[in-house]
C-alpha cells in the first residue's frame, strides 16, 4: 500500500513548517473579508499560523498577514482576529481531535 503524503504548510510568523492540520488558517475571502477558517476549506487566499498566541503577536508586529494575504490588514482587523484567535483556539483543538488519523499501519506483504 502506498503511504499518504501529509501536506505541510509554513507559519507566516515563526516560519516553522508543520503539518497542515496543526495550523490555523487565516483567509482573505473573495469579498475582501479577513477571518479565521477553522476547517481550512473556505475559498480565498490563505495564510497559516501556529496555534500559539506568541506567533499571532509576532505576525501582528511584523505585519506578516499583510504580506501573505497580499492586502493591507488594518489594526482593527488584527484586534478582531486576536479576540477570535483566543476564542477559537479551544474549538480548533477540539476539531483537530475529531479528525481521523490518516496514517496507516505498514503491513508486511509483497
Amino acid at each position: 500500500m502506498r503511504v499518504r503524503r501529509v501536506p505541510q504548510r509554513k507559519c507566516v510568523a515563526c516560519q516553522e513548517q508543520r503539518p497542515k492540520k496543526e495550523l490555523i488558517r487565516i483567509v482573505r475571502t473573495p469579498a475582501g473579508e479577513v477571518l479565521i477558517d477553522i476547517t481550512g476549506k473556505k475559498s480565498g487566499r490563505g495564510a497559516y499560523l501556529c496555534g500559539k498566541a506568541s506567533c499571532f503577536l509576532l505576525a501582528k508586529k511584523n505585519r506578516a498577514l499583510d504580506r501573505a494575504l497580499k492586502v493591507p490588514v488594518g489594526g482593527e482587523v488584527y484586534d478582531t482576529l486576536a479576540q477570535e484567535f483566543i476564542r477559537v483556539e479551544d474549538e480548533f483543538r477540539a476539531y483537530q481531535a475529531s479528525l481521523p488519523d490518516d496514517e496507516e499501519e505498514e503491513g508486511g506483504g509483497a
